[in-house]
């Protein structure tokens, strides 16, 4: 268990920690000769129990709140210090509101310097801390009197302490190794070591790790979690990490930087929260008011944009995006604190829902929807919620960063659909992917209505024309999944449903019986349009459209601008290129053009339309046949 202390300056919260553990807080020379804890303290001791308890000394001035807040993020019960003698305090209040915010629901209340006062002081403090907390959810807390000077109340408090030990909750493991640095120093013949609270994981000597924006890669040397060496370190420990890397300084580590698994180094500077403006506030917050926001041990400026509304009242709730001056790490569940642009006094806070906010359509009604959905708190509450909207899928990647979830320990819902696309894997619910099939299948049969001329468009032409919002790699995915049922077929390049044929009039027929002998006899060098117009004396605009037409059914190949072949001599031709890799391992232009004694520019251009239906693939000035082909695998045609 990791215990933190909060409370006023001077209301004993260092005192109270000696007493307890036997040692001092207070290491740095300007601490002992101002009295007054600047940064954070680190302590550990046995209460009793077999593992070492963490401790953390906060420093109580108001300047220092910042320092408060980056050893605050990780501890798991908060020792509240109220000063018998004093009462509660500005800072008390502050403190105390910083620990609600961020979640902290484990704390015990130590009234000190009790020796300084009578008896019915006591009691009149201990009524101030009640009606403290009464509104709150640390109602009820135990409120222990205690002396650090003569020792009343000691043993009863640290009884206490391990009462909660043995009801925190054990964090999370299943998930990457998180940490955010409070702490970076160099161990002479050591090096680099960092400390902090790990939030999440575990991390082992020789892990590799990013660390910072940067994504820096180090490598663990050594560990010590909870003070004491080791060789596997895991969530809610205080872990020291001896590190190793390409010229690594602690020049090159700010505290709030964080160090995480590889799977984990994307930051974001657009982060969604559902977000809580303190009742205490004596002003509504205005919509882009610039804040400093606390997440982990990092502090970053930036500004927070409301969703719902300009302005929010004190007490009140509401979606917000924050917009961050530099890149953040945070998972979904993280808690945030802001605080005003002077850092003078805590606004609020709240809780991360998405970590890569979108940078667009942030108000509209279905980005909300979206956010109450992300109000759950584990992955298996919020997709039965999230897919329903996801016309588009949701990307498994992307929700393993965003909730700290490796894939292997998830839990579909029954009407998650899991679709394997190009680019990897998308969730879809089953529902929206029927959906998506119907779309295409009606704009299908639109575009038949429409243009009944034609067989059908292209893969490229139909997305454009049914589903455009629709990435290109789920796209295919749906489009393959209707082909492989037959409710789309595909003819050549062409696509179109079952039943429909480009159909010839009888005068285009008659066209077509007197043209194409022309184009059988001319066998690899068949006539440009000009001279078919020429030789049957018809119009070149009713031979290029009758051309076109077949082109469209599969029967001709347009190989350039107004040069058709049909479809049996482009699969002789074809089989001459297979024949020659056969033979010399690649193919080249010339040895192409001798073969079927045409001029090099003809030859060029159909070893390009090749390229173009994919049958080869050119390497400079070579080819090589594409063996996923479909050319490529038919029988040979002579």
């Amino acid at each position: 268990m990791i215990i933190g202390t909060a409370g006023h300056i001077d209301h004993g919260k260092t005192a109270l920690l000696q007493a307890l553990t036997g040692q001092a807080g207070d290491r740095r020379q300007e601490e002992r000769l101002r009295g007054i804890t600047i940064d954070l303290g680190y302590l550990y001791a046995s209460l009793g129990e077999p593992d070492l308890t963490g401790f953390i000394d906060v420093p109580g001035h108001e300047r220092f709140v910042h320092n408060m807040l980056a050893g605050a993020c990780g501890i798991d019960c908060v020792l509240l210090v109220v000063a018998a003698d004093d009462g509660v305090m500005p800072q008390t209040r502050e403190h105390l509101a910083i620990v609600e915010l961020l979640g902290i629901r484990r704390a015990l209340v130590a009234l000190t310097k009790i020796d300084r006062v009578e008896p019915s002081r006591i009691a009149e403090v201990q009524l101030q801390v009640e009606a403290l907390l009464e509104a709150g959810p640390l109602c009820g807390a135990p409120i222990l009197p205690v002396s650090s000077v003569s020792g009343e109340g000691i043993d009863a408090l640290r009884s206490q302490l391990l009462e909660q030990a043995s009801e925190v909750r054990v964090r999370r493991e299943d998930g990457h190794f998180r940490l955010s640095i409070d702490r970076a120093f160099s161990v002479t013949g050591a090096g680099v070591v960092v400390t902090g609270t790990a939030f999440a994981g575990r991390v082992k000597v020789g892990d590799e790790l990013s660390l910072g924006p940067s994504g820096h890669k180090v490598r663990v040397r050594g560990l010590h979690a909870q003070n004491q060496k080791t060789q596997e370190a895991q969530a809610g420990q205080r872990v020291a990490l001896n590190l190793s890397g390409d010229r690594l300084s602690v020049a090159d580590i700010r505290r709030g930087d964080w160090l995480v698994t590889p799977e984990l180094q994307v930051g974001s500077q657009r982060i969604d929260i559902e977000f809580t403006l303190l009742p205490s506030e004596t002003r509504e917050l205005r919509h882009w008011t610039p804040v400093h926001v606390h997440l982990g041990a990092q502090d970053v400026t930036g500004r927070i944009a409301l969703l719902e509304g300009e302005c929010l009242a004190p007490g009140g709730h509401v979606h917000a995006q924050l917009l961050l001056n530099a890149p953040a790490h945070a998972v979904h569940g993280d808690r945030v604190v802001l605080r005003d642009q002077s850092a003078q006094r805590t606004l609020g806070g709240g809780r991360v829902l998405d970590p890569f906010a979108p940078p667009r359509n942030r108000h509209r009604q279905a980005r909300l929807a979206v956010l109450r959905a992300l109000a759950g708190d584990t992955l298996e509450d919020i997709l039965p919620g999230l897919l329903p909207s996801a016309l588009k899928g949701l990307d498994p990647t992307l929700l393993e960063r965003q909730f700290n979830r490796p894939r292997q320990t998830w839990r579909l819902p029954d009407e998650a659909l899991e679709i394997h696309t190009r680019q990897g894997r998308r969730l879809f619910e089953r529902g929206t992917w029927d959906y998506l099939g119907q779309t295409l299948v009606a704009a299908m049969q639109r575009f038949h209505e429409a243009q009944p001329d034609e067989l059908g468009p292209d893969r490229d032409r139909l997305r454009r024309y049914a589903l455009p919002q629709l990435e290109r790699p789920v796209y295919l995915a749906l489009l393959e999944s209707l082909l492989a049922v037959g409710t789309i077929e595909a003819s050549g390049p062409w696509l179109h449903l079952p039943g429909h044929r480009v159909r010839l009039s009888e005068e285009e027929e008659a066209l077509k019986a007197r043209l194409w002998p022309l184009l059988e006899a001319a066998r690899f060098n068949p006539p440009w349009v000009r001279d078919l117009a020429s030789a049957l004396n018809v119009e070149e605009e009713r031979i290029r459209h009758l051309l076109r037409k077949l082109s469209r059914i599969g029967e001709l190949q347009q190989v350039v601008k107004d040069l058709f072949y049909p479809d049996a001599t482009i699969r002789q031709l074809a089989s001459q290129v297979l024949d020659m890799e056969r033979q010399s391992g690649v193919i080249r232009a010339a040895a192409f053009r001798d073969q079927i004694q045409l001029g090099r520019k003809r030859s060029i251009q159909l070893l390009e339309h090749f390229d173009r239906i994919g049958l080869t693939r050119r390497f400079g000035n070579e080819r090589k046949v594409r063996r996923d082909s479909a050319l490529a695998s038919e029988p040979e045609v002579r």
